[in-house]
């Protein structure tokens, strides 16, 4: 895909997630020629087109119908100063410049993927929009080894080998600040230690042995369909992000259909899903790393079709602060997910099995500083039920501030069980 048409799709997406305004933020990248493509000055982010993106080629000269963006000085000082980075970004999410205006940053160990994709995170005094100055500041914070900094009272810019990484990151770090924004609503956000980060990262892959003969029948290639689709739908809502989020689906028996790891969740393909069957898995993919989870659950749980496991901003702020999700807060939200525990980080790890075997009594958990688990029968099914709880930790996140929540009642949670469960 052509550098234009790159930075047309990554606007269009950071636009429509509302991550940027119609003026704010700005993409480039630096081909092999060592030529700029950046997004152009004063055109409407929301309607932008790849014959909108200008060049500015390695001996100064523009090519192109608009100017360069304003900022085109600190893309430039970055990649003359970072020679493995190929695509910034800059933009003002709104978390990041939460986090920009009381002059912090993120702690980006409060997820191990955040810490993966994002690393520690730089910081950049203030200095004048455009300025050659400004571009010194955040060069100088690159030098340093960062590939996210954040601009004090500004905003936030980020780099990447290429724009699909960029983006991942940059994703990945406004995902971190809302995470822990809303956290401090309910309570105190809980880090996880270095050590926890790499017991993590040792321990949680998922080994099959090679399947070499994968069958492709009709209703096989029919649910890889529906998984692409709802994965698609789920990073459009924010309910995934490029760098986190996995669906599976039951095929047959055991055998099931699972997201692959290692790819960004925006761009799945039929043929990126991964086969599941007879306790061996596709040959040349890499299936997501909690396979083994999913294989247990459909194993102990012959009534589970289906399992999404993500990471959302309000269902998080509840898995980092270990306060309770009380999802007593409607009557669809307690029909929909019951009552939802939360598990420790380590279990995980150490106790697989038995998480799988709870979903006899649970339809969904959340894993501390980790992932929320929801299952159901059908996939569509599952991600209502999805939905439905994301919808109730906001609605608790942004309750907080009004007072104590008054949950419905015991009395009440029978009248629904007896009316929607037996």
């Amino acid at each position: 895909m052509h550098p234009r048409e790159q930075i047309t799709l990554i606007i269009e997406r950071i636009y429509k997630r509302r991550l940027t305004t119609t003026s704010g933020g700005n993409i480039s990248i630096i081909d092999e020629n060592g030529d700029i493509w950046i997004t152009p000055s004063a055109v409407d982010k929301g309607s932008l087109k790849p014959s909108d993106i200008v060049c500015v080629r390695k001996n100064g000269s523009i090519e192109g119908k608009h100017k360069p963006s304003s900022e085109y000085p600190f893309h430039k000082s970055i990649y003359e100063c970072r020679s493995d980075i190929k695509s910034i970004i800059h933009a003002h999410p709104p978390a990041l410049v939460s986090f920009s205006i009381v002059r912090q940053v993120p702690n980006t160990n409060i997820f191990p993927q955040a810490k993966y994709a994002c690393g520690a995170v730089g910081y950049a005094t203030y200095e004048v929009p455009g300025s050659y100055a400004l571009g010194k500041r955040i060069a100088d914070e690159f030098k340093k080894g960062f590939t996210s900094v954040i601009m004090e009272n500004h905003g936030t810019v980020v780099g990447g080998t290429d724009i699909a990484d960029t983006f991942q990151r940059f994703e990945t770090l406004e995902f971190t600040a809302r995470t822990i924004l809303y956290a401090n609503q309910i309570g105190t956000p809980h880090f996880l230690t270095e050590e926890q980060i790499q017991f993590y990262n040792t321990n949680s892959h998922s080994d099959f042995p090679e399947l070499k003969n994968a069958e492709y029948l009709p209703d096989e290639q029919e649910m890889r369909a529906e998984i692409c689709s709802i994965v698609k739908r789920a990073c459009d809502q924010g309910l995934m992000i490029s760098s986190y989020g996995t669906v599976s689906a039951r095929w047959k028996g055991n055998d099931f259909l699972i997201t692959p790891t290692d790819l960004s969740r925006w761009d799945y393909h039929l043929n990126d899903i991964v086969q599941i069957k007879d306790g061996k898995s596709e040959a040349g993919k890499k299936p997501s790393r909690s396979a083994k989870l999913h294989y247990e659950i459909y194993k102990n749980n012959p009534d589970i079709n289906s399992v999404i496991i993500t990471q959302t901003p309000y269902l998080m702020a509840f898995g980092v602060t270990n306060k309770e999700f009380n999802v007593r807060t409607i009557p669809e939200s307690w029909i929909f997910l019951q009552d939802v525990h939360s598990l420790s980080f380590e279990s995980l790890i150490t106790d697989t099995e038995n998480i799988a075997k709870g979903f006899a009594k649970n339809r969904a958990v959340i894993i501390s500083n980790n992932y929320f688990i929801v299952t159901g029968n059908k996939l569509l099914q599952t991600f209502d039920y999805l939905e439905v709880a994301e919808f109730s930790a906001k609605s608790l996140v942004m309750g907080a501030s009004l007072g104590n929540m008054v949950p419905i009642n015991d009395a009440q949670v029978e009248d629904l069980r007896k009316a929607f469960l037996n």
